[in-house]
């Protein structure tokens, strides 16, 4: 059982998964500071302060002796008050937008650095490799009865 866990471990996929799956959480890091720390901010100062962030609804009440900002998302939310968050929850929309939208364009990329011209192919000369090209004379020797040629013999 430990032999087939070993290879299933070893299998390219399961490595490949690995790489993808560590890559994938440091690229959301990366989108997730594009989103908090470039775009919402531009976007608040376009539209005068608009903050997503501020937008919530509260659901239950605060607990005793809760001391923090009443229009604080954040701080109700630690302090364990029911919050219906529909400003976070659009600044996760926003955030899966620009995240989709930037793995469209590195795929779209690299479809067109892998992608084949037609064109390219077609005017190339396509020429067999010279280990092929002996061994179909070698074949046309044999089948005319001839022996091929000995490189020792020197002919």
């Amino acid at each position: 059982m430990i032999g087939e866990f070993k290879k299933f471990i070893a299998r390219g996929n399961v490595m490949d998964l690995a790489v993808g799956v560590i890559i994938g959480g440091a690229f959301a890091l990366i989108t997730k500071s594009l989103t908090d720390d470039l775009i919402m901010p531009l976007v608040s100062y376009l539209f005068g302060g608009f903050d997503f962030s501020s937008y919530f609804v509260r659901l239950g009440p605060v607990p005793e002796g809760y001391e923090g900002s009443l229009t604080n998302y954040a701080e109700l939310k630690e302090a364990g008050v029911s919050l219906f968050g529909y400003g976070q929850f659009i600044t996760v929309v926003v955030n899966f937008v620009i995240l989709a939208f930037i793995i469209f364009l590195l795929v779209r990329t690299v479809n067109r650095i892998n992608a084949k011209d037609p064109e390219t192919e077609a005017t190339k000369p396509s020429s067999p490799p010279e280990d092929i090209i002996l061994l179909k004379q070698i074949r046309d020797e044999l089948r005319r009865g001839n022996s091929p040629a000995d490189p020792a013999d020197g002919n």
